[in-house]
This record gives C-alpha cells, sequence and structure tokens, in this order.
C-alpha cells in the first residue's frame, strides 16, 4: 500500500511555515490519540501516520529532501514501527494531560513527578522615582508568600511522626498503564502524586508544609533601570512543597514621570523658552541637568525648536556601561503684550528687515534665514 502524502496526511499546505505544522499536527494527534479512542485500530493507524509526517515536515532538513524527492528520500522515518520516533511528542506532553489526563508518553522519565517541587515564582510590580530609576536606590517591600513551615520542616506532619509510602503507587506519584504499544503514566489519584500519604498532620500548617505569611525584603534598584526592567531574587519566591526549593522572586519596574525631561532610552529631552532678543543676539543660560544646573551657550540667530546636545549627561547604563545625553530644544517665545516702548522699538526692528511673506521655495528657507540673520 502507497503511503500519502505527508502534507495530506496533516491537512495542510505545501507552503505552510512551522508553527502551521506543529498547530495541524497537534489536532490530528489530538483527534486520533488511542486514549481518546479505545479499540479503534483505524485512529490508532491514524495516530501513527501523523506522527510519521509530523516526524518528516517538522525537521527542516527531512522536509527538504522530501519535497524534492519524495518518501525514498526519508525512508527511514517511516515504513512501519521501525522507524517511528516517539520523541516527537515530548514537546507535546502538556496537551495530552491538558486533554487526556496524562504527560508521560513512551515511558519517558521527564515528566515523573516527584513529591519534592519546587515553590512557584513571585512577580512584585513596583513604581520607581524617575530619579532613582536614573541613579539607583535601595528600597523596603512587602511580599506576601508561602514559606516552608517552621513546625514541620515542610514534612507536613508532626514532629517525631513521618509520613507513609502511598501503598497504591510505592511511592512513585504516577500509576502506569500499558495500552497498545503506549506506556501511559497517570498521576495516582491516592496520594494525588506526592508517592506519600500523610495520616497525622502538622497543626500549624494542616499538612500542607507551607504557611502564608508576609516577608519585609530590601531591594537594590541599580542605576539606569527603565519600564519593563526585572531585577530577580534568586530563593525569594514560595517554599518549595515536600523539601523542594523556593522559588525566585521577580521585581519588575515601572518608573515615573519627570516634570522637566521626557526619556527617550538612555538619553534625556527637555524644551528651554527664550525671548525673541536671545534667539537674536545670542545668550548664555543656566539649564536644568539630572544632577545640577549647566551653562549653555546660544549663538546668535538662533531659530525656535534649534537642539543642543550636553554629552554624558543622561542616563548611566545599567551595569555602569557608559551614559546617554541630553538634548536641550528651545522655544522663542513671542511676548503677548507689549509696552508701548517696546512697541515703538519693534516697528523700527521692522522698517529696517522688511519681509515678503511668501510661500518659500524648497532649500530658500536656510538663504533668507541667511539674510536676515
Amino acid at each position: 500500500m502507497s503511503k500519502r502524502d505527508y502534507y495530506e496526511v496533516l491537512g495542510i499546505s505545501k507552503s505552510a511555515s512551522e508553527q502551521e505544522i506543529k498547530s495541524a499536527y497537534r489536532r490530528q494527534a489530538v483527534k486520533y490519540h488511542p486514549d481518546k479512542n479505545p479499540g479503534d485500530r483505524s485512529a490508532e493507524e491514524k495516530f501513527k501516520e501523523a506522527a510519521e509526517a509530523y516526524s518528516v515536515l517538522g525537521d527542516p532538513q527531512k522536509r527538504a529532501r522530501y519535497d524534492r524527492f519524495g518518501h525514498s528520500s526519508v525512508s527511514g522515518s517511516g515504513s512501519g514501527s521501525a522507524g517511528f520516533d516517539p520523541t516527537i511528542f515530548s514537546e507535546f506532553g502538556d496537551i495530552f494531560g491538558d486533554f487526556f489526563g496524562f504527560g508521560d508518553l513512551f515511558g519517558s522519565s521527564s515528566r515523573r513527578q516527584s513529591s519534592a517541587r519546587r515553590g512557584a515564582d513571585l512577580r512584585y510590580d513596583l513604581q520607581v522615582d524617575f530619579m532613582d530609576a536614573a541613579f539607583g536606590t535601595k528600597t523596603r517591600i512587602k511580599v506576601p508568600r508561602m514559606e516552608t513551615c517552621g513546625t514541620c520542616r515542610g514534612s507536613g506532619v508532626p514532629p517525631g511522626a513521618a509520613p507513609t509510602t502511598c501503598p497504591t503507587c510505592h511511592g512513585q506519584g504516577q500509576m502506569r498503564y500499558q495500552q497498545g504499544f503506549f506506556s501511559i503514566s497517570r498521576t495516582c489519584h491516592h496520594c494525588q502524586g506526592s508517592g506519600r500519604l500523610v495520616k497525622d498532620r502538622c497543626v500549624d500548617c494542616r499538612g500542607e508544609g507551607r504557611i502564608r505569611r508576609e516577608r519585609f525584603l530590601q531591594v537594590t534598584i541599580p542605576a539606569g533601570v527603565d519600564t519593563g526592567s526585572r531585577v530577580r531574587y534568586t530563593g525569594e519566591g514560595e517554599g518549595g512543597l515536600q523539601g523542594g526549593p523556593p522559588g525566585d522572586l521577580y521585581v519588575v519596574l515601572r518608573v515615573g514621570d519627570h516634570e522637566i525631561f521626557e526619556r527617550q532610552e538612555n538619553d534625556i529631552h527637555c524644551m528651554i523658552p527664550i525671548s525673541f532678543t536671545q534667539a537674536a543676539l545670542g545668550a548664555t543660560l543656566k539649564v536644568p541637568t539630572l544632577e545640577g544646573e549647566e551653562t549653555l551657550s546660544i549663538p546668535a540667530g538662533t531659530q525656535s525648536g534649534k537642539t543642543f546636545r550636553l554629552r554624558g549627561k543622561g542616563i548611566p547604563g545599567v551595569n555602569g556601561r557608559g551614559r546617554g545625553d541630553e538634548f536641550v530644544s528651545v522655544n522663542v517665545v513671542t511676548p503677548r503684550k507689549l509696552s508701548r516702548e517696546q512697541r515703538r522699538l519693534l516697528e523700527q526692528l521692522a522698517a529696517l528687515t522688511p519681509v515678503e511673506n511668501k510661500p518659500l521655495e524648497p532649500g530658500l528657507f536656510d538663504r533668507v534665514r541667511d539674510i536676515l540673520g
């Protein structure tokens, strides 16, 4: 009997992407899995056929050979169970677990549960002031978390007592079944996967081995962090189960705005108002920076919107890698009210510098500006 085209088996086109191939295989695997179709030989064969197709199309090199030369180029990947590769199911263990209640296929030990389990990682969102983010700071935070019970030290039983081995799974936490060519593991329903039974429970944690507490931690915010930066504190997450290691704490930062500066990566930007006379005649100004005031020279004839660069006055790089710059833009302010003397002088200036208010051709603006300057 001739083999069906692998693309036809998965129901996809020959131009399908890797993600489309993976999704198509997942649908076929869920649909025809023997545990969902007990005793259905046809479903079992389709399940194997889909797995064989994915073992080829899911590998870019095998797929390229198959596209050029067909089944003969990948004969080692098919032709019955001899070429069947069960390792292709490893990345879909969670899918099978969700649908059928197990995640260990073909005797894989990677999915076996252990009574000792690592604690969950925790996230703490922290609002940080703009200047503290720029130069770093230390602060205290209060973290509610599950911690290992000090009375029973995580065992869940009173001091001096000990849990018993589950007689159903013999301490394995899983029950293994043979179904056709599958070796399927399911979580033991008797001990819920822990492999042990607790008869006398610790009075403090009620047998769970953990107690909820609130802890104050001092965290260090390094200089140069920005919104979305994460600071990891190893072992400060929730306590593990049955002697397992604790998880980690991730402090996720949100940096507040500044009243003057706007941040773009490690550079900062601000706008300074200047008068018409300062722009026309030039001036020396004191402008703000993150560390005080700096002197900035405004040349004569400066136009509104002109930007000046102060090197090394921006945000320090995280881990001390360089520093950004500060960009100061000037905005020429037109006075709204004039005294009689100011008006008289400006009218004299206007008479000396007539300008025709006509649209300028591209490139003429700079020349007119030089003439007026």
